[in-house]
């Protein structure tokens, strides 16, 4: 029984159809015979075929005689009835040359020379004349130093000592140029592990090359965009410390990076097929010695010269120079920003600008640091790294508006209430030298009796009560109920009747002891 496609993988096929794919891409792209994709064709051409040319000729096959000798027919024509769209071939090939699509062609025709025939008489006719004429695909050449091109395949088995067995992949890197290439096995297709090994790679060739151009891996692109790719912040960032630039290939397209598909597989078939390894590290060690030993010393079948002495002439010296030091790698990612303020990072917790509450905003934290980017990746705070559990508050990033008279100190609360007046000013200052940190509260109820009472009395009270040396508030308070007078000064008097004079108390008016 033949198979079956789902109404998905038709509605596909004919809408890649009608995109201009031919019938061996659909196949490879859906994963269908080509012989099963023209079948589908063929039959939606037919339901949308006009009556007269789906009608059998009945009439016509009953009486005719069956020739003695069948012709055979041009390659280039189909059996049938002639397209209505053959006297305009040219016309036809011209607009397409200029790259017009099927249905400004039909809207061109009949405007230009009154063609009468329907839209999908067009498309057929179109479609046949683009699978005869399909183009050969184009080669391209890049300068020395210019480009390399990676990807990821799957690596040898690892059988541990324990018996465990785990699959690796391997990373692969060529230079367009020389073809010479490098590979590492990893386990995992993470960003750290990409920039570890592109980081190796680059040491293996002793430069950088100008571009890198990738596949779509999750570990570098974020949303893929023939266009405007999106790339993770760090792996911007790392192409920026080596001077390259990330180009990843349009979706779903491997023949743009034709050298690195081949590349892989030359990898998995001349260095891996058929063989494990016991651990990781011994993998590696095998793949570096298999790039000098093997890869190196090929004669390269497109370049007509060994890989290794042909990239030591030509591309090494074109390459850019290697920064001074690895870079520095971070981990990143998105983080909340929470009620109060703040953001968790590793089960701490740093400030940032209060005009970002709510929002999600990019991280990147270190051994040493913890930096906070906005949307538009610009920095807006930087702090120390912080064990868990602990706060890390920059006084900038609290609204003014939450911050307590008590957290502003005693200093600025003594110039505020300096404005009230003299006698308050050396009250205050005396309340502080006296009880300390205790006077912060003290001075912040100060504030708010001059608010209630007029600055005379309030005057009055300091006065009063730092004569009595009183420095508690509850004192002020009295005062400005009762408004007492300050304690009188007493002189001090030298001579009044009832005090003996000191002349009396001379040493020799006493007898010796």
């Amino acid at each position: 029984m033949a198979n079956r496609l789902t109404m998905v993988t038709i509605d596909a096929i004919l809408a890649l159809h009608k995109a201009g794919y031919s019938n061996r891409k659909i196949g490879e792209l859906l994963d269908v015979d080509r012989e099963t994709v023209g079948k589908y064709l063929a039959q939606a051409e037919l339901k949308a075929a006009t009556p007269d040319e789906r009608a059998p000729r009945l009439a016509d096959e009953s009486t005719a005689e069956a020739p003695a000798v069948v012709a055979p027919q041009e390659p280039s024509r189909s059996s049938g009835p002639a397209s209505e769209c053959e006297p305009y071939r040219e016309l036809i090939l011209a607009k397409l040359r200029q790259g017009l699509s099927a249905t400004r062609i039909h809207q061109d025709l009949r405007e230009e020379a009154g063609f009468a025939a329907s839209y999908y008489s067009v498309r057929r006719y179109v479609g046949r004349l683009e699978a005869k004429s399909e183009l050969p695909v184009r080669r391209l050449e890049t300068a020395p130093g210019e480009q390399a091109q990676v990807d990821f395949g799957a690596g040898a088995m690892i059988r541990g000592a324990d018996g465990a067995r785990r699959r690796p992949w391997v990373f692969r890197i060529v230079l367009s140029y020389s073809r010479k290439g490098d590979s590492e096995a990893v386990y995992r297709q993470s960003s750290e592990a990409f920039i570890n090994c592109l980081e190796n790679a680059f040491a293996h060739f002793g430069g950088v090359p100008q571009t890198l151009v990738i596949d779509n891996l999750k570990a570098v692109v974020a949303k893929a965009d023939w266009y405007d790719p999106e790339i993770h912040p760090r792996l911007q960032s790392f192409a920026a410390h080596y001077g390259t630039v990330f180009l990843p290939t349009k979706p779903y397209t491997p023949r743009h990076k034709g050298k690195i598909e081949s590349g892989v597989k030359y990898v998995q078939s001349n260095a891996l097929q058929g063989r494990s390894f016991a651990s990781l590290t011994e993998e590696n060690q095998f793949l570096l010695d298999w790039e000098t030993r093997v890869a190196d010393t090929r004669l390269h079948g497109t370049i007509k010269r060994q890989v290794g002495p042909f990239f030591e002439e030509c591309e090494r010296g074109a390459l850019l120079p290697l920064p001074r030091d690895r870079f520095p790698f971070f981990h990143e990612a998105r983080r909340t920003v929470h009620r109060d303020g703040h953001i968790e990072v590793e089960k701490a917790y740093y400030s940032v600008p209060p005009e970002h509450l709510g929002r999600r905003l990019w991280v990147r934290w270190d051994s040493r640091l913890v930096r906070v980017f906005d949307e538009q990746f610009r920095q807006i705070a930087l702090h120390a790294k912080a064990e868990p559990g602990r706060f890390r508050t920059a006084g900038e990033h609290i609204s003014s508006r939450k911050i307590s008279a008590v957290e502003r100190g005693a200093e600025a609360l003594l110039r505020q209430v300096s404005a009230i007046g003299p006698h308050t000013q050396r009250w205050a200052e005396a309340l502080v030298q006296a009880r300390g940190v205790e006077a912060v509260r003290v001075l912040v109820g100060l504030k708010a009796l001059a608010n209630q009472h007029r600055s005379d009395a309030l005057e009055q009270a300091c006065q009063t009560a730092l004569s009595y040396g009183a420095y508690r508030l509850r004192t002020i308070r009295q005062l400005l109920q009762h408004q007492q007078p300050p304690q009188p000064t007493l002189e001090f008097l030298e001579e009044h009747p009832i005090i003996r004079p000191l002349s009396e108390y001379a040493l020799d008016s006493f007898p010796s002891l």
